[in-house]
């Protein structure tokens, strides 16, 4: 198998990459680089627990070989998204609001809803569901975590 050897720009840090072209992202991630946060759980595309967001857009890395991301690929991840505005007001509303039991979709989950209020920072009930769509929780059921979207959008900044 060729190794992959580019450069990534991941959670706002440029990042060399060797790594077999066909690893999954997922790998890459928590293995090479140590950013554990993203979870796996199915390893199928299923649950959505590996979510991160590639070049603006939420995609599962358990499903993403390496080698398909180009040099100069903007990965954002739990641990960069914790690290902005919007991503600090949905943990602080998943806590508030009970949407956090094991903990283990919650990357995902806080990802999707980063990717969501990014690109509509006021979603109805529906588009809060679609946007979350590609995630599963076996632990608290979607209500508390809809609630805590809804909070998280409710205290973000009104755009101009």
């Amino acid at each position: 198998m060729s190794t992959l050897k580019r450069t990534w720009k991941v959670n706002g840090q440029t990042v060399p990459i060797r790594a077999p072209a066909g690893r999954r992202l997922l790998d890459v991630l928590r293995d090479d680089l140590g950013l554990v946060g993203t979870k796996e759980s199915c390893g199928e595309g299923e649950c959505g627990a590996c979510t991160v967001i590639v070049d603006n857009e939420p995609v599962v890395s358990c499903l993403i070989p390496a080698g398909q991301l180009p040099d100069g690929t903007a990965i954002l991840t739990i641990e960069g998204i914790e690290k902005t505005r919007i991503g600090r007001l949905i943990q602080r509303a998943f806590l508030e609001c009970g949407a956090v039991q094991c903990g283990f979709c919650i990357p995902g989950m806080v990802v999707s809803s980063y990717a969501l209020l990014v690109k509509n920072p006021r979603p109805s009930t529906p588009a809060i569901r679609e946007g979350l769509a590609g995630n599963l929780c076996r632990c608290t059921g979607y209500t508390k975590i809809i609630q805590a979207v809804k909070l998280a959008a409710a205290r973000l900044p009104k755009r101009k």
